[in-house]
């Protein structure tokens, strides 16, 4: 084991065990295999602006995990819009192999980065769709839909309307708390909590915004 995987193992496990996540050592390896796919397909594919490797553990790895406690509590179905290079679905799917993760985007090369990423690391909890999301339509309501700087607060809602219900749970990351957004969220949303998220090595503040519909 070379000296920046034991480095990124150490950074890895300290900042889950800050955020509360409890991670095995298939967990740890799975992530940063993950992390190692996500640093060489971004070459080509722009998967992520961020291109030092030693930054991905805390701005992309503990930074999706931060939501973990909300998802652990928020049901099995869920669904990640504008997935990207695959934050926060795939170390979710990861943390939470129980669990099904749909990872939506419209970008045809991240979608196959992302479908190479479920073949790689085995995720068979993971299902990827290649499509825009107001045309996308599942069968049944996912029981929680995140997304991470997605989009304005108010289009998330809008977009993602039809594929949840009075019992989903709608998680939105975000950096600074987005309060003319909130002020334009559809009538039939409401904010249920604002949380300040603490990401171990991320300076910059983070929030997660929980929305609920109701009607």
């Amino acid at each position: 084991m070379d000296v920046e995987h034991t480095r990124f193992v150490d950074e890895l496990k300290q900042g889950a065990t800050l955020l509360g996540v409890e991670l095995s050592d298939a967990q740890q390896e799975q992530l940063l295999a993950y992390l190692a796919l996500l640093n060489k397909w971004n070459k080509a594919y722009n998967l992520t602006a961020v291109r030092d490797p030693a930054e991905m553990v805390s701005r992309h790895l503990l930074d999706s995990l931060s939501v973990a406690p909300h998802v652990e509590q928020s049901g099995s179905r869920w669904l990640d819009v504008g997935s990207g290079g695959g934050m926060p679905g795939i170390p979710l799917a990861i943390l939470f192999p129980e669990r099904r993760f749909t990872l939506l985007d419209s970008n045809g090369k991240k979608t196959r980065f992302l479908t190479q990423v479920k073949l790689e690391l085995k995720l068979d909890n993971v299902d990827v769709v290649h499509s825009r999301v107001e045309q996308f339509k599942p069968e049944q309501a996912f029981t929680g839909i995140t997304s991470r700087a997605f989009s304005s607060l108010a289009d998330f809602a809008n977009w993602t309307r039809h594929l949840g219900n009075s019992d989903t749970y709608w998680l939105a990351m975000k950096g600074v708390q987005p309060d003319d957004e909130l002020q334009a969220l559809p009538a039939d949303f409401q904010l249920a909590r604002c949380l300040v998220l603490k990401v171990p090595g991320c300076q910059g503040q983070r929030h997660l915004l929980i929305l609920r519909r109701t009607s």
